[in-house]
């Protein structure tokens, strides 16, 4: 839609810092229609008209924002205190399909029942505020899951029960565990690995994941089953995917499963980058993730990409965790190498906050096929959950996993994990000991104040 010849929400000509995100700042329209209306011509309808669109605002608002302006303020004045969004009720409007009013309707529910400040919140605003405060997230770039996949329906049990009917899982096979006992023993008399038993430790290290306790085992919930789905289909369709979510709900560990139930004829590339990565760095972890000589390709920017287009011709999903560390460019440079001709792989990206990474590049986040939120344990599947994960919770107080749960984890498997170290190291301590409340609120004070 354009006025005047202008397209909406584009920026225009004016002083450095006068556009953020596509649209003009408030203080920039008011003096540009002060002007105006101090000429011969005088202000019109019109210029309102355009410089509303250009402000991303209501031809109402920029009214209001005139007479203030004529008044002697044109800045807006700054919010005391206001509400905001956290993660815990985002996943609330996500669970409810994005309806504000419901959302609204569930806080004055949790503020009854004296549980409104487990989201986050202290008070509940009116439905307008609310409305604002979302509709800020999502200009920040915040994304909103509202299609879910019926995994939702999907019980552990018989999650299991299909993998296992399917014949993808031989055993107690899964994904490789960084923490968990070796299965590479060294040579006769503590002989030194070979060099091919050294690169697959360091295969196993690099892909693995952490348990923290020993004999922990991984255990399919059903957020692992709603990954497992949405990376399946992504790979499918050799697409794009994004797997987001709070920090330790689990996400890496859920699409390690997801690569390791794909059929063996279908490699896998997982791709390790720094903080801040330029395009150099993420050239050379894309080489070596497909065994491309790094070394002699990486500052020849020409002959580098075209080897790792040939490469990514080949069928196969290339991992790419902790993507929020990626910058624009680094993502349109990603997002040209999947446009190149002939590219047959697909692209899982992973991590806290990579829904926001993505969002600041337009034309890759345009590329996504699918955008899979991982959510927090259910408090009912927390007692469940737990005995699989480790034998030393299976005669514990499903009161006491309850409380524990809503006081410290609050469904956060990695705090879980953590938890359930401390246990298993007091326990080392003291044979006899029980898993008690006084045992789970002793390990639950070691995890500091940040837990």
């Amino acid at each position: 839609m354009t006025v005047s010849g202008t397209p909406v929400g584009e920026a225009v000509s004016g002083p450095a810092g006068s556009v953020e995100a596509g649209r003009v700042e408030r203080a920039v329209v008011v003096r540009r229609l002060l002007a105006v209306d101090r000429g011969e011509g005088g202000l019109s309808a019109l210029h309102v008209r355009i410089a509303a669109g250009l402000a991303g605002v209501t031809e109402r608002t920029v009214w209001r924002w005139l007479a203030e302006g004529r008044e002697g303020r044109v800045e807006a004045r700054p919010r005391q205190g206001g509400f905001t969004v956290g993660d815990a009720l985002w996943e609330v409007l996500t669970q409810v399909g994005g309806n504000v009013a419901e959302l609204r309707r569930r806080m004055l529910r949790a503020q009854d029942e004296g549980v409104l400040q487990r989201w986050g919140a202290v008070v509940v605003p009116s439905l307008a505020t609310l409305h604002r405060a979302i509709k800020d997230e999502l200009r920040a770039g915040r994304v909103l899951q509202v299609a879910r996949a019926a995994s939702g329906r999907v019980e552990p049990s018989r999650y299991d029960r299909a993998l296992a009917e399917l014949g993808f899982v031989d055993g107690a096979d899964g994904p490789p565990v960084v923490d968990g006992p070796d299965a590479m023993p060294s040579g006769p008399g503590g002989e030194e690995r070979s060099g091919v038993v050294k690169a697959a430790a360091r295969a196993r290290v690099s892909g693995g994941v952490r348990l923290y306790a020993q004999g922990a085992r991984l255990v399919s919930t059903r957020q692992v089953a709603g990954v497992v789905e949405a990376v399946g289909h992504t790979v499918a369709a050799r697409g794009i995917g994004c797997v987001y979510g709070d920090t330790g709900l689990g996400k890496t560990v859920a699409v390690e499963q997801a690569l390791h139930l794909l059929p063996g004829r279908v490699p896998v590339w997982r791709a390790v980058v720094g903080v801040g990565p330029g395009l150099p760095q993420v050239r050379a972890a894309l080489c070596e993730a497909l065994g491309l000589p790094s070394g002699s390709l990486t500052h020849r920017a020409g002959p580098a990409d075209q080897a790792l287009a040939e490469a990514l011709a080949e069928p196969g999903v290339l991992f790419l965790d902790d993507a929020q560390r990626l910058s624009p460019p680094v993502l349109d440079y990603l997002r040209q190498l999947w446009d190149s001709p002939g590219c047959a792989a697909a692209l899982v990206l992973c991590g806290a906050g990579s829904e926001r990474a993505l969002a600041r590049a337009a034309a890759m986040r345009s590329r996504v096929l699918t955008w899979h939120q991982v959510s927090r344990l259910d408090p009912e599947d927390v007692p469940r959950t737990l005995g699989l994960f480790h034998p030393v919770w299976e005669d514990a107080d499903p009161a006491d996993l309850g409380r524990a749960d809503e006081q410290t984890a609050c469904g956060n498997f990695r705090t879980w994990a953590k938890i359930t170290s401390h246990v298993c190291a007091a326990r080392g301590r003291d044979s006899g000991a029980g898993v008690g409340r006084d045992a789970i609120d002793q390990a639950c004070a070691r995890l500091g104040p940040y837990s």
